[in-house]
């Protein structure tokens, strides 16, 4: 058994799979099904050992924030990386979330988020859940700064 992400997508899956595997470290095209007219029907991804298809499957199925791909990572950098690469033709969110150019839904976040929310001390992870919701980016920095002065 395997389980995996399927996204449905107009007519972009191969270019957002191109955009996706060069953002996200570790990433490749695993497979491209074509049409008889040489365009891409369904393009597999693995994004750092996560599965992930996409399918062109025409108009009428769009995304919505209530699923999104999430990117754990370690350093402010690579959040700052990613966050560029993602909005760049999309929007911003709330709280560590974005809309990518094909409005496809991401979070990208600190791997140390969990210690921090998850503080045996409830001013610490309220002071932390605070300073979270009032973000766009995540700033690591200022999480911990919330944390820290508790």
């Amino acid at each position: 058994m395997s389980v995996n992400t399927f996204l449905w997508f107009d007519s972009a899956a191969e270019e957002a799979a191109a955009l996706y595997t060069a953002v996200v470290p570790n990433s490749r095209i695993t497979d491209v099904s074509r049409n008889s007219d040489g365009a891409a029907f369904v393009v597999s991804l693995d994004l750092d050992g996560h599965a992930v298809t996409l399918m062109n499957g025409g108009p009428g199925h769009s995304f919505t924030d209530a699923a999104s791909l999430q990117v754990v990572v370690e350093t402010q950098e690579e959040i700052d990386r990613l966050w560029d690469a993602l909005t760049e033709g999309g929007e911003p969110g709330p709280c560590g979330w974005l809309t990518d150019r094909y409005g496809l839904s991401w979070q990208i976040v600190p791997a140390a988020l969990p210690t921090l929310m998850g503080s045996d001390d409830p001013a610490k992870s309220i002071a932390v859940g605070t300073a979270l919701r009032s973000m766009s980016k995540l700033d690591i920095k200022t999480l911990q700064d919330a944390y820290d002065n508790a």
